[in-house]
């Protein structure tokens, strides 16, 4: 004889069922958190590639899937212009003629893998802003002290094996090139910069801490990473000033700002004293170089790669232009993605800067949610800047910004859990 199951016996079932499901899901949603802290954190870990960064961001795919993470409509124009320029990406690899085509493929593919991990950003910060930016912080101010204490201490000679954190004679931390560890401290400098401007409390360490970055930042002995660190820490200061500090709050972040500048100051000044260091300092300071200049120089070429980005629609190909007359790149971002990514390609990258831009900027006028957007757009105003004298592209912390700005100004209607902040 067959038994059945009772109406109550089922629905016990049923329900046992259900609260396994759930109890499974907030046991992946736990682990995401450590996975995301983790695959930010080795964002400062690029010795080679593929660096630990993509394969961790496999896992964080993964464990958001099981924690049944949760897309927003808001963000689908960050996933639309992903899918958009990957075609034109993908035409534009065919384009090449002197490149192998698996390396123009690999070139693009990385490019939308970066577009993806803003787009998983955006949606991760959405769900929970305040505490899931919090995590973000966390892992990029304990990899970016890390990195600068490295830095520093190899440009000094304190560290043994110092040679495999510098290049030419400039610190590099644990990336390639000084020119990508320079920038990569500067949103977590002006996320504890903000801290140190508004808050009351850690104020010893959170100088510390700013006062480290930026000293990582300068024995990097990037030009553009410096004026990038200057025009972040005053936009933060300016926005800080005006949106959220009080008159009696005011005068208090002029006087800080007084003492702090006079501090930085003699901290560069005994920096310089070093003989080695004002001479590379004095080399690097200067408005043009050798490299700057001339038809071959940094402009030269930028306009020679715009010419011939006009003149093919479909592009030339990812690293195709050092095949032709002019062999050197022209590092600027905007001539870059026209030539590499043809037409289509080059305007989905620009509609990405305007969007992230216009989201940014428009979402200051909120205040529950400015605290959390305003070292982030503080950082990329000049990151777009920057774009026109280096190549950002392939940046990884660039696409990180580019995500936690669309995801802090997801769901805008909706009030942002936040700290109450402790003031005098």
């Amino acid at each position: 004889m067959t038994e059945t199951l009772s109406w109550r016996d089922a629905a016990s079932l049923d329900a046992d069922r259900y609260r396994g499901r759930a109890y499974l899901r907030v046991l992946a949603s736990r682990s995401l958190r450590a996975v995301v802290w983790l695959w930010v954190f080795s964002g400062g870990i690029i010795l080679f590639e593929p660096s630990f960064y993509e394969f961790l961001f496999l896992v964080t795919l993964g464990a958001a899937m099981a924690a049944g993470l949760r897309l927003y409509s808001s963000t689908t124009p960050l996933l639309l212009l992903c899918v958009v320029f990957s075609a034109f990406g993908l035409i534009a690899a065919f384009q090449v003629r002197y490149t192998s085509l698996t390396d123009a493929f690999v070139f693009v593919a990385v490019t939308i893998f970066l577009l993806l991990t803003a787009y998983f950003v955006a949606n991760f910060v959405a769900e929970a802003p305040a505490q899931r930016v919090a995590i973000i912080r966390r892992a990029y101010v304990a990899i970016a002290v890390i990195s600068a204490a490295i830095g520093l201490l190899a440009y000094l000679k304190l560290l043994p094996g110092a040679d495999i954190f510098l290049r030419y004679g400039r610190a590099k931390g644990m990336f390639k090139d000084p020119n990508v560890y320079g920038p990569f401290l500067v949103l977590p400098a002006m996320f504890v910069l903000r801290d140190l401007l508004v808050l009351r409390g850690k104020r010893f360490l959170n100088g510390a801490i700013v006062l480290l970055l930026m000293v990582g930042v300068f024995v990097s002995f990037s030009r553009a990473a410096w004026g990038h660190f200057a025009a972040s820490a005053l936009l933060v200061f300016a926005l800080c000033f005006w949106l959220e500090a009080k008159a009696a709050e005011k005068v208090r972040m002029l006087s800080f700002a007084l003492v702090g500048g006079v501090i930085v100051i003699a901290a560069f000044a005994g920096l310089l004293s070093v003989p080695a260091i004002g001479t590379l300092f004095e080399q690097r300071a200067s408005v043009t170089q050798d490299y700057d200049t001339g038809e071959t120089g940094r402009f030269g070429r930028q306009g020679y790669a715009f010419d011939l980005a006009l003149s093919h629609p479909w592009g030339l190909g990812p690293t195709e232009f050092g095949n032709f007359r002019i062999r050197e790149q022209p590092h600027n971002t905007y001539v870059t993605v026209l030539q590499a990514y043809g037409w289509g390609g080059g305007l989905c990258y620009y509609l990405l800067i305007v969007l992230t831009l216009w989201r940014g900027i428009s979402g200051l006028k909120d205040p529950s949610r400015r605290a959390l957007l305003i070292p982030a757009v503080a950082v990329y105003i000049p990151l777009v800047v920057q774009s026109g004298l280096i190549d950002t592209d392939h940046w990884r912390h660039y696409f990180l910004v580019v995500g936690l700005i669309w995801g802090i100004t997801a769901n805008a209607g909706l009030a942002l859990a936040r700290p109450t902040p402790v003031r005098r």
